[in-house]
């Protein structure tokens, strides 16, 4: 075996060896950061051998890692990795494929194309719509609402993609009062602002109030409108009324953009469809791969209703480029050019579940989700704070929100399970989402164990 193969196999090993262990080591170990600094030693005038390099890296990293691919990790709704997701992420790296198009890569362009039309199919998204493979939620969202300026300004006679937007006419955002923070993000990176935004009252669980919606619109100017919608609210996993609210923005004009980061899963499982009832009639979507799906970290799919407008607001023309290709060029639909070849893996998860694959591993982690919330109720002054339409699980300990937080702190030291805080209407909870594939039962009640045991032992004076 030469060196090339030497690393390779190496590598290989450590990490089926890593993955073997996840079930069994603490969900996050605890970390010396200037022990570990050390360890990874500096930069030296030579080198090392690639497997010396590696094996150092793997010394430090290995033992440090969170197992956020193992079965209790509870934390910002991050499933972890199928073994043929990650298995086809490794060959992936191996093969390097630069992803722009079909002249860089035939091949990754081709299987993008299976992946974009296997997707819409599942997320009951139009077949005509076209599609792109993006890093995830954030990066859905911006494309989402490229496509959605470029399209309401143009529907005004503003070329915005020519002239910017010095001089256009001004954008109407209206968006729900718990929307997910990327939408403002990424209103702020395409130049609208955050301060665009108009305000919908939400409902107790986290839905908007289509009434309010109504309103909204209703009182503000004419002109170009964006409508953001959720699917999936990040803290309680409430869905807005999506048929409802969609056919109330249409009405006034306006463009519907739906950010399902989790939730638009949902479509895929019989017993969670209604709650994405009228997700067809948007306009763009975005949902992230590395959430339900259980593909590998970094990866998001978006979706636009408008062809022309998704890549009038993400294509570009360079003469290196290459000719027209009867592939679609996966570069025209997002923002990278530099881009890796995210379609292997989605083709590999999606390959091993199948259809009922898929919509199994939702209605488990739904069913996991609300025995979760069934156990913690249980609990002496603890309390569920929402409505478990899906896998989100917000929990409160007592009436103060500093016996919450070191309850969340402890949890996490303490390696049965990992799961982080958020602050919802003013009050500090624990958020727990349930979203890897190997999640049991019996990982749910042993994390509930252990969440009693700190928070009895929170609660001592």
């Amino acid at each position: 075996m030469n060196d090339h193969d030497d690393v390779l196999g190496w590598a290989g090993e450590e990490a089926a060896r890593f993955r073997a262990g996840l079930t069994d080591r603490p969900v996050q170990p605890p970390i010396d950061i200037e022990a570990a600094r050390a360890a990874l030693g500096t930069l030296e005038r030579e080198g090392v051998t690639a497997l010396d390099a590696v094996r150092q890296l793997a010394g430090v990293v290995s033992p440090a890692a969170t197992a956020t691919a193992g079965p209790r990790y509870f934390g910002f709704v991050v499933g972890g990795a199928l073994d043929s997701a990650s298995a086809a992420d490794v060959l992936t790296t191996a093969w390097d494929q630069p992803a722009y198009n079909a002249l860089s890569s035939p091949i990754a362009a081709l299987v993008e194309d299976i992946v974009g039309g296997w997707l819409k199919d599942l997320l009951h998204i139009p077949a005509s719509a076209s599609f792109g493979l993006v890093t995830g939620g954030q990066g859905g969202n911006n494309v989402g609402l490229a496509a959605a300026r470029h399209r309401v300004l143009a529907n005004v006679g503003w070329n915005v993609e020519r002239d910017g937007l010095f001089g256009a006419p001004p954008i109407r955002v209206v968006a729900g009062a718990e929307r997910h923070a990327t939408v403002d993000r990424g209103l702020r990176m395409l130049g609208v602002g955050d301060g665009a935004i108009e305000s919908v009252a939400a409902d107790a669980n986290g839905a908007i109030e289509v009434g309010d919606l109504e309103r909204v619109l209703s009182n503000g100017r004419d002109g170009p409108i964006i409508v953001c919608l959720q699917a999936g609210n990040v803290n309680t996993g409430a869905f807005d009324p999506l048929r409802a609210a969609i056919e109330v923005s249409h009405r006034f004009g306006a463009w519907v953009h739906v950010d399902g980061a989790f939730g638009l899963w949902a479509a895929t499982n019989p017993r969670t469809a209604s709650l994405v009832d009228g997700i067809e009639l948007a306009d763009s979507w975005s949902t992230d791969g590395h959430k339900w799906l259980n593909v590998p970290y970094d990866s998001g799919f978006v979706f636009c209703a408008d062809p022309d407008a998704h890549a009038a607001s993400m294509a570009y023309t360079a003469a290196y480029l290459g000719q027209p290709s009867d592939l679609r060029s996966p570069g025209d639909f997002v923002p990278e050019s530099s881009r890796r070849a995210r379609g292997f893996a989605a083709y590999a998860a999606l390959r091993e579940l199948g259809r009922d694959g898929v919509a199994d591993l939702v209605e488990r982690c739904c069913h996991l989700a609300r025995r979760f919330a069934s156990g913690l109720a249980g609990l002496d002054g603890v309390e569920v704070a929402n409505e478990v339409v899906l896998n989100q699980v917000l929990v409160r300990f007592g009436d103060d929100d500093a016996v919450t937080d070191r309850v969340v702190a402890e949890a996490q030291r303490d390696g049965t399970c990992w799961m982080g805080g958020t602050t919802w209407r003013g009050h500090r909870y624990m958020r727990l989402s349930v979203s890897n594939w190997q999640t049991t039962e019996a990982d749910i009640d042993r994390s509930i164990l252990a969440i009693a045991r700190i928070a009895a032992a929170t609660k001592e004076p």
